[in-house]
């Protein structure tokens, strides 16, 4: 999920564990923690001189189970090197540390598993990528509630039982938003496959998401054997079923789907993507089609486009290539999200 969401996490496991015994600086190095597995972002810009290798990098190894365990143990002893010095000494074990820095950093990708984007759990002995689609990437509706918690309870003494109770209310009240947002996936699943059924359209698998920011609006995609089908369903709809599905082309045979980069391409966007050409035969954009369309009426507005190129014998991506976004866009999106 988004930064500020892991920060907020990472804030209360480190509360959790050391909170009674450092207060608020337990929220800090927890949310140091909690953002660590994030910081692959810019360690996969640093080994990899392809930008389609870093990033594939981004949620994988360091977002492991194994790397959890290991970055806490090291974060740990290093931490309790530190601070266990002069008036501090023995005032925090080895152990309290390592709970923290594990408890933050292990948080961070099991929340991420919620998302579309998807999360190598088991890395590096499996590249399997770890994705509930309950859950937007940020969703202020999980976060809001959690960070005023964590807050409140800042102006609280560490030995005050209202500390702990203020942090599993927030701990609670976010747990309880990510099992609504489980119910309410598996409702609109069925609505969507309902649809496609009704539809008649014939397709090999689908998927279903809620997008960006909230859990009333959802996006499926479907794929048949030469095209994908997307549509968006608002809980608020009425009638109880998706307005239309769009038909896109899949345009596989403009790239190599043999070639290494590609394929890597492929395995991130777990086979749901479209290809459009460009004026360069060795330039295409690239359309992950994961994520929602950025209107529902046009086909080609994926919001998640990135131009990808050969040069020499490798294929690079090109910077982020968002659609135009206006801010009718937004209005419109507003709108859809409110039902018809």
């Amino acid at each position: 999920m988004d930064s500020l969401t892991q920060i907020v996490l990472g804030a209360a496991c480190g509360e959790a564990t050391l909170g009674k015994k450092i207060g608020n600086k337990a929220l800090l190095f927890g949310a140091i923690g909690g953002t660590i597995p994030d910081l692959d972002v810019f360690v996969g810009d640093w080994l990899y001189d392809n930008e389609i290798q870093a990033m594939a990098f981004h949620r994988g190894f360091m977002h492991s189970i194994f790397f959890a365990i290991f970055a806490s143990l090291a974060m740990g002893c290093l931490m309790h090197w530190i601070y266990n010095r002069g008036k501090r000494h023995n005032k925090v074990l080895r152990k309290g540390w390592i709970q923290l820095f594990f408890w933050s950093i292990f948080t961070h990708p099991i929340l991420d598993c919620f998302t579309a984007y998807g999360t190598q759990l088991f890395a590096p002995f499996s590249n399997y990528r770890v994705a509930f689609d309950n859950i937007s990437v940020a969703d202020p509706l999980y976060t809001l509630p959690f960070l005023i918690c964590l807050i409140v309870l800042m102006f609280f003494r560490r030995s005050s039982a209202a500390r702990g109770f203020i942090l599993k209310l927030g701990l609670g009240i976010s747990s309880l938003y990510i099992i609504l947002t489980l119910i309410n996936k598996r409702h609109v699943h069925n609505i969507f496959k309902s649809s496609l059924e009704s539809e008649g359209v014939e397709y090999l698998r689908f998927r279903s998401q809620p997008t960006i920011l909230n859990n009333l609006l959802w996006y499926a995609v479907a794929e048949s054997d030469s095209h994908y089908y997307a549509a968006f369903y608002s809980i608020l709809d009425r009638p109880n079923t998706p307005k239309r599905w769009q038909k896109i082309s899949k345009n596989h045979h403009l790239i190599p789907s043999s070639h290494k980069d590609i394929q890597t391409l492929i395995w991130f966007s777990n086979g749901f993507y479209c290809i459009a050409p460009t004026e360069n035969k060795d330039t295409f954009i690239y359309k992950d089609l994961r994520y929602p369309l950025m209107k529902e009426d046009d086909p080609n507005s994926s919001v998640f486009s990135f131009v990808i190129k050969k040069i020499d014998k490798r294929w690079t991506a090109m910077p982020f290539y968002p659609e135009n976004t206006s801010e009718k866009d937004l209005k419109d999106f507003w709108e859809r999200l409110k039902g018809i």
